[in-house]
């Protein structure tokens, strides 16, 4: 993908990287087609590509011994899937696919960590998205414990609607349910408090956002620390206004 300038690609961890780090890059980059249920990760399996998203919303999705899963992160066009690569791990047991399908650009992983080691500003800088998706974690484990369930709706809907960019966001109720650890007519039950304030509107695959204003009132302090984070560590700001 020699053509693809950095200014206009659009993913913001490749727009952020020193161009000297994405120059490296270039030569390997792949623009690739990501339909729904992509798998970007594969539980313990050597990662062997990197994919930087530019449209779509992948999951991060923590699986235990019984076979229960639960969403713990999402990545859009602001990050990347492999991140466990840059602390010097080779595989993971969690597990990254295409929730709403998109595009992105892959990048072998040898490819990417020789760049890291020859440009170290751009290993810093991804180091620092990776301090990103820990708080993100974190504060996904905050809300789990401390907000009540509408809550915690409202801030999953709302880091959709920031990296989606748009009102309609093609989410289903078995996706929701996961991404709130609870079984899918708990999922109902809530999204008809989020419809009854005015915040959006449910059919059938689809959410749209009518007011985001109410969604960060009901959200309240469960969101916004890791959007601030990632502004102030990557330098471009994901939260929608």
């Amino acid at each position: 993908m020699s053509g693809l300038l950095q200014e206009n690609t659009a993913n913001l961890l490749l727009r952020a990287l020193p161009s000297e780090a994405y120059a490296l890059l270039q030569p390997s980059m792949q623009r690739v087609e990501l339909p729904v249920k992509f798998d970007l990760l594969t539980a313990g399996a050597a990662t062997d590509f990197v994919y930087f998203l530019e449209r779509g919303l992948g999951s991060l999705v923590a699986t235990n011994l019984d076979n229960k899963s639960v969403e713990v992160g999402h990545i859009g066009f602001e990050g990347m899937t492999g991140s466990h690569l840059l602390l010097k791990v080779e595989q993971t047991p969690n597990r990254a696919f295409m929730q709403v399908e998109g595009s992105g650009i892959s990048v072998p992983t040898a490819v990417l960590l020789s760049m890291v080691e020859q440009v170290p500003a751009a290993h810093d800088l991804l180091l620092r998205y990776v301090h990103c998706c820990e708080l993100q974690l974190a504060h996904s484990a905050l809300a789990n414990g401390r907000y009540n369930m509408h809550e915690r709706l409202a801030r999953w809907l709302l880091m959709c609607h920031d990296r989606l960019r748009d009102d309609d966001l093609h989410l289903t109720h078995e996706f929701l349910s996961l991404m709130l650890g609870v079984r899918r007519s708990g999922v109902t039950n809530e999204i008809h408090v989020l419809e009854g304030v005015g915040a959006i509107k449910a059919t059938r695959g689809n959410i749209r956002i009518l007011h985001r204003q109410k969604l960060e009132e009901i959200a309240g302090a469960s969101y916004g620390i890791p959007e601030q984070e990632y502004e102030r560590h990557v330098g471009f700001a994901i939260r929608r206004s």
